[in-house]
């Protein structure tokens, strides 16, 4: 059978303290009365407590919380599930060791507000969602160190092999004129999936057809009013969310146009709408909450486990079951 840890809460209810005091007599940071200190490391020593490397990296920090920075033109993206779920898993981790987690949106052009946060005594670390090379590259003295990033070159999903592996299905299926809604441009992580679709379509000879989006349902319907004005004959449609597919879903509703008869549909994310819309949404899984632990523990100084997590295809209804091959 597995063993179970003995956590700090297990420890400061042994003792008969906070867990608060807890954490100070066993880090030895912070005022705590000599009973205190007594009573705690006896409980530990009984329950063979050991300090989790978060609890260990925190101990050696200051600062009271770690902010969450997305950086994006719109502050919609504060509404974004993913953004939901990455902060509560943020949350979750931290809770224990009373660190708090903050939540931020940052324009492109974000340099003098880095530079704000580099003197924010308050903050413990920094995860930055939505980045690009040269933000990363023009980081201040003062957040690195203690900044991680989610996407290309950090905590990531491998967006390549599930974008990828749906595009194969799509074309093992018939579909031959497929068209992708691609991530903004300046974002790093729109690079992975458009690498993997100009990939297939240069090795099976197809047409590429690329539309940018934003992640959102409203530009998922403007991209796919936009492919059918400009290739007609489109009979597949990608996206890198779930969000984008289900706006296309919607404007080739609109237009009489059948899924998956006329024009197959894909999404990424398996957010819980996907598998609930009729066609049920093609998609591939996005582990957010493993991604954003990874984060919290490369931005504490602690290596995480893995920084590329797998990303696995879910085809549904709107992939469909035939298409012509010509």
């Amino acid at each position: 059978m597995r063993e179970v840890r003995a956590g700090l809460a297990d420890v400061a209810r042994s003792a008969g303290v906070s867990p608060a005091t807890a954490s100070r007599a066993l880090s030895g940071a912070g005022p705590v009365s000599e009973g205190a200190r007594r009573a705690v490391l006896a409980a530990a020593d009984e329950l063979h407590y050991r300090p989790h490397p978060v609890a260990r990296q925190l101990a050696r920090r200051s600062g009271t919380r770690v902010l969450f920075a997305v950086r994006d033109a719109h502050t919609r993206i504060l509404r974004d599930p993913f953004v939901a779920r990455a902060t509560a898993a943020m949350a979750a981790i931290l809770g224990p060791y009373h660190i708090g987690v903050s939540l931020t949106r940052l324009e492109l052009e974000c340099a003098a507000e880095l530079d704000h946060l580099a003197d924010d005594r308050g903050l413990t670390a920094v995860i930055l969602a939505g980045h690009d090379h040269e933000l990363l590259q023009h980081l201040p003295a003062g957040l690195r160190g203690r900044t991680s990033v989610i996407g290309v070159g950090g905590a990531d999903v491998d967006s390549a092999a599930g974008v990828g592996a749906l595009l194969t299905h799509l074309y093992a299926l018939g579909r031959r004129r497929i068209a992708l809604v691609a991530g903004p441009s300046w974002l790093a992580a729109s690079v992975p999936p458009v690498d993997a679709y100009r990939e297939l379509t240069r090795a099976a000879g197809l047409p590429t057809r690329i539309v940018r989006g934003d992640f959102t349902s409203d530009r998922g319907r403007v991209a796919a009013r936009s492919i059918l004005r400009r290739w007609p004959d489109t009979d597949a449609i990608a996206t890198v969310s779930d969000a984008t597919a289900l706006g296309v879903l919607q404007a080739l509703a609109a237009t009489g146009i059948r899924v998956p008869d006329d024009v197959a549909v894909t999404g990424f994310d398996d957010a819980p709408l996907a598998a609930a819309v009729h066609p049920a949404l093609s998609t591939a899984t996005h582990p957010v909450e493993e991604v954003a632990a990874a984060a919290v523990r490369t931005a504490l100084g602690e290596p995480p486990p893995s920084t590329l997590f797998p990303s696995v295809p879910k085809p549904r209804g709107t992939c469909g079951g035939s298409a012509s091959t010509a």
